[in-house]
């Protein structure tokens, strides 16, 4: 893999005047379209499964969809708050299919999307302090590497890079990690790879990854995970429940409650 070129913006211009939660972890990927909110819903369930109190947080903004997957009809979401209407807490809603927390972000909305940099670092810290009643709360982050992500993602102990074995997929995961890394050094690294076809084929993938990052970016992000490709899947989200409690010895399933246990341990 080539060594990708991007332009860091300074750390005053995105950089948050709070600390980080290790709490909290980001779900993000750098490219759409590789099962990202569908690992996090999943996660997020394993983990209360774990009896862990999670909230899942839609940070994808503009372009969220955690409340669909969940078939969840929440009164009030994440634009409400922009709005001023509602503050963070009021719009945390319960999801009974998967025994957590979420706060439904609102698709279509290119005004959460393009938030002012001041705004999103009020809302990153609203987002730290409610985190303070929960074990576990994951943030699923839009994809790309624009403004919300980083921001969101800086209050975040560590960060999920969910790719899969597509070249684009491992390029923008590569461009997501040497931003962040740079941004947030103290941040928490790893990497799940998603829909592989076996153990041994996501392994190579990592070592894709995790070679260009060691070469480039003197730093070996970890290997927390390997999700195996499961038709099942398509059929949860289709029915608009979690894998785990439709096809809870699914493979792709078992895969998800493994890392999720690891997450505990760490």
């Amino acid at each position: 893999m080539e060594e990708v070129k991007l332009h860091i913006a300074p750390r005053a211009e995105v950089g948050n005047i709070f600390p980080s939660r290790n709490n909290m972890i980001a779900i993000a990927s750098g490219k759409g379209g590789v099962g990202k909110t569908w690992f996090a819903i999943t996660l997020a369930h394993a983990l209360s499964a774990l009896k862990q109190k999670t909230l899942l947080f839609d940070g994808d903004l503009g372009l969220a969809n955690v409340d669909v997957q969940l078939g969840l009809m929440v009164p009030h979401d994440l634009g409400c708050v922009v709005t001023g209407n509602t503050t963070l807490n009021q719009i945390v809603h319960y999801s009974d299919k998967g025994h957590f927390d979420v706060i439904a972000g609102r698709s279509g909305s290119s005004g959460l999307s393009a938030m002012p940099i001041g705004r999103l670092q009020i809302l990153a810290e609203d987002l730290s302090l409610l985190a303070g009643g929960y074990d576990k709360v994951l943030l699923d982050m839009g994809a790309g590497i624009d403004n919300s992500v980083r921001i969101l993602s800086g209050i975040a102990g560590s960060m999920i890079v969910l790719c899969t074995d597509e070249p684009t997929s491992l390029t923008d995961a590569y461009a997501l990690i040497k931003i962040m890394s740079s941004q947030y050094p103290k941040c928490q690294i790893s990497v799940v790879i998603n829909q592989a076809d076996s153990q041994q084929e996501g392994e190579r993938t990592y070592d894709i990854l995790c070679k260009a990052c060691r070469t480039f970016l003197k730093i070996s992000p970890s290997l927390l995970g390997i999700i195996r490709r499961d038709a099942r899947i398509r059929d949860a989200i289709r029915n608009q429940m979690p894998l785990i409690a439709r096809y809870p010895t699914s493979e792709a399933a078992t895969d998800v409650i493994n890392i999720a246990r690891r997450l505990i341990i760490k």
